[in-house]
């Protein structure tokens, strides 16, 4: 057999804090003094129409930030007019050189690092995650992927292709068109990034529609978008609702794409609102129900830190968690032991202290949402082993839990808690834990922890998972393609191939005229 050490990871991961030290965190802005909360629709600030606005919430104490305008459908058919003109023949983004936008791309990139404290602030204001994880982790992401697909702006080409007979024939990648785009709450900046980036390097103009939850850091990046100097209408954000807002932009009949990520639940009804309206390009990345499986033979240590941070990091609100931690039962109970004991030692509090490991949950619904499967898990059977309540007497906090003796019928082994719940499974052979593991009908992520490699190269194959991290977690660069297998969503971002779903590919073949000798 051959076998190879689990590695100390030192490099820094979409979720992980592992080459930041504390020192190179610079101190928050507590309060941010500077909130934009009206849409950006054509390069100006706009009131919703209906002169509606809705409430920010700061999760840490449920009081109110800022009240932010309430766009609906109204609101949506102007910005996907101003984003349709910006995109007509002849309009100076679609007559702009491809190395321009790769340069405005590195220009808001620019402004982004500019505002880097600023904008960490505000994120955690308004979304509750630690300063330090949003400083270190998601700033320093946001920054790298308007790069990198900067850099793909004028490399993004079409090739020559021989064919049969006196034909010269080639082909052309074009932009799809007026692009919406839906982001989630639970990385606001990363994921208005991830969707922003390649779409504007590839030539497309955007409407994007921001989580009702978490408006204020997305808004702050459309002033950036106009001091980089993005024509009016390339980038049109607007805030709302999901059933208003979000589901106007995805029945658009002059919206050619739709970029979604959150639930699977939601993402059903995209893709249906895309068949029963003009057959929209659909790009989603949904939920996960992702393994972490540790095999006897790893480095004990190294998995129990791997998978708590897997499941805890960002109060367990990612959508690539690893929330289903199978354990080989002769380790089982040492593992068990420690993985309690560093859940117990996690500190829970302000955000803003750069020591903190785990801030609130989002708002009070995710909150009881969450307090709801621990009640359930206990009542089901399973053995509660710390945690399970809340933490403190304000705010959305809860405390990392752990459940043992989890059994695979149990409702959080089936459904997506998106809260600081690890269940531990025990399991006896590598045929019946893959099994097990691909029994979801999500298919996100999956890692693996041992130290033989052919066993790793084994279960690489076997997992049905877009992503298989072995002996780390939560590894995501600019450069590797992101995207889930059955109901965890379809096509992928980041990467060459986060491109694809962003062009239309045109053959062109011209006859060559035969001159007679």
């Amino acid at each position: 057999m051959l076998r190879f050490l689990a590695h100390r990871r030192t490099s820094t991961s979409r979720y992980m804090l592992a080459s930041y030290s504390m020192a190179a965190v610079p101190k928050p802005l507590v309060k941010p003094d500077v909130y934009y909360t009206n849409l950006f629709i054509n390069n100006e600030w706009h009131d919703a129409i209906s002169g509606r606005t809705f409430p920010s919430v700061d999760p840490t104490n449920g009081e109110i930030i800022a009240h932010v305008a309430e766009g609906d459908k109204a609101d949506v058919d102007i910005a996907v007019k101003a984003a349709r003109e910006a995109f007509r023949l002849g309009s100076p983004w679609r007559c702009m050189d491809a190395s321009k936008r790769g340069l405005l791309l590195n220009r808001l990139a620019d402004l982004v690092e500019r505002d880097r404290v600023y904008l960490a602030s505000l994120e955690t204001k308004d979304n509750g995650k630690p300063f330090a994880a949003s400083y270190a982790v998601d700033l320093d992401e946001v920054i790298k992927v308007y790069r990198y697909f900067a850099g793909f702006a004028d490399k993004w080409h079409g090739k020559t292709i021989p064919m049969d007979g006196n034909h010269f024939c080639y082909t052309r990648h074009e932009p799809v068109g007026v692009c919406g785009q839906i982001i989630p709450w639970n990385f606001p900046l990363v994921m208005q990034g991830w969707k922003l980036a390649p779409a504007l390097a590839t030539g497309n103009t955007v409407v994007m529609k921001v989580a009702e939850q978490t408006p204020l850091s997305a808004l702050y990046v459309a002033s950036l978008i106009k001091e980089a100097g993005f024509p009016p209408g390339v980038v049109n954000i607007i805030t709302g609702y999901g059933p208003t807002a979000g589901a106007a932009v995805a029945r658009h009949m002059d919206v050619n794409k739709v970029a979604f990520t959150g639930s699977t639940e939601v993402g059903h009804l995209i893709q249906q609102a895309a068949g029963e309206t003009n057959l929209k390009r659909v790009t989603l990345e949904l939920g996960g129900k992702s393994p972490s499986i540790v095999l006897a033979d790893a480095d004990l240590e190294h998995a129990v830190e791997q998978c708590h941070e897997a499941l805890f990091f960002n109060m367990g609100q990612c959508c690539s968690a690893g929330s289903r931690t199978f354990v080989e039962e002769t380790i089982y109970n040492e593992f068990l032991e420690r993985t309690v004991e560093k859940a117990k030692l996690r500190k829970v509090g302000n955000p803003f202290e750069l020591d903190t490991k785990h801030g609130p949950q989002i708002d009070k619904e995710q909150f009881d949402k969450i307090l709801g499967y621990i009640k359930c898990s206990k009542t089901e059977g399973a053995k509660l082993m710390c945690g399970g309540e809340r933490f403190g007497d304000k705010g959305f906090f809860i405390k990392p839990t752990v459940f043992a003796d989890v059994q695979d019928n149990m409702k959080i082994a089936k459904e997506e808690v998106f809260g600081p719940v690890q269940p531990v499974f025990k399991f006896r052979n590598i045929k019946e834990v893959i099994e097990r593991a691909n029994n979801t009908r999500y298919g996100l992520a999956a890692g693996i922890f041992t130290k033989d490699l052919d066993k790793a190269m084994y279960f690489t194959q076997a997992l049905q998972a877009g992503t298989v991290w072995v002996n780390t977690y939560n590894i995501v660069g600019c450069q590797t393609p992101f995207g889930g297998y059955k109901e965890s969503g379809n096509g992928r971002e980041l990467g060459e191939d986060g491109l694809k779903s962003y062009t239309e590919v045109k053959t062109v073949t011209i006859k060559i005229p035969q001159k007679n000798s």
